[in-house]
């Protein structure tokens, strides 16, 4: 059985009822001052978030997005209210040669960049495993992993020691998820790929890291499940509610600044509650 999905991937935040809370709980303390991010899915979710916070902790960063022009605008917009500059790059980061682009238009802007957070992300919710359409697999493992890759590829010429590489995995990379076995099997890819590039770039100096979220109230979850499922949504973690994406954001400070310096390889599990074993 398809589930029925309201909205278009990966959703839109302006949409959103309630809307997600983004905005960083504390003062900054200039721990990114200097630095530029590029940041994949920048737009909503936990992207903006992290987009925010990088912002009041003094980085410059770069909101790559796919065609979420208004949630991209505001996102924008509350980087400079932090007195941060930053910059909007619209595209499918499962292109090469567009991650290519980006990364080359944030070099051309800022002069140099110093984190990439990899974290554009699509899911389909299915019902039975043998439903899941083919073209719904690529599409799910070209933007949820091909685009990892490219765009660390595309980057890694301009990082240099001390720069952080995080990407954003999943709590079903651990336990998987019924209604998204491709999506799941993506971010079990991705835990991979932090462990393998974590260890391969450790020689460089290039610290790479990522973050485990359980159930937060994004735009991909209305986007991905019907009303009754979205309205139960994050009551069964042991904190008995979903998270907002500013609970998740300072994981991403933390491994992207110099307090997570010695930490490579490792993941950040900001999921309510769930146990969960490596």
């Amino acid at each position: 059985m398809m589930m029925e999905t309201p909205q278009k991937q990966p959703g839109d935040e302006h949409r959103m009822s309630p809307e997600p809370d983004y905005m960083p709980r504390y003062p900054g303390s200039g721990r990114l001052r200097g630095k530029t991010a590029l940041i994949t899915g920048g737009d909503s979710g936990i992207g903006r978030a992290t987009a925010v916070l990088f912002a009041r902790e003094g980085a410059n960063v770069v909101i790559a997005y796919l065609d979420e022009d208004r949630d991209a605008e505001k996102t924008l917009e509350l980087v400079r209210n932090e007195g941060a500059e930053g910059l909007v790059l619209r595209g499918d980061v499962g292109n090469k040669s567009l991650c290519v682009e980006i990364v080359r238009q944030s070099v051309e802007k800022f002069d140099g960049l110093d984190i990439v957070v990899a974290n554009a992300a699509e899911q389909h919710a299915v019902g039975e495993f043998e439903d899941i359409p083919e073209e719904q697999i690529k599409q799910t493992f070209k933007t949820n992993i091909f685009g990892y890759f490219y765009i660390i590829q595309a980057a890694l010429p301009y990082l240099h020691e001390g720069a952080s590489i995080i990407c954003t995995t999943s709590v079903t990379a651990y336990r998987g998820q019924d209604l998204l076995i491709d999506y799941a099997s993506t971010k079990g890819a991705i835990l991979a790929l932090v462990r393998a590039l974590g260890s391969k770039f450790a020689k460089k100096g290039i610290r790479v890291n990522g973050v485990a979220p359980g159930p937060i109230w994004t735009p991909l979850i209305p986007a991905s499940f019907p009303p009754d499922k979205v309205e139960e949504f994050g009551q069964h973690s042991p904190l008995g509610r979903p998270g907002q994406p500013n609970e998740v954001a300072p994981c991403f400070l933390f491994l992207a600044c110099e307090d997570g310096s010695y930490m490579t390889g490792q993941v950040l599990h900001p999921n309510g509650g769930d146990a969960i074993s490596s």
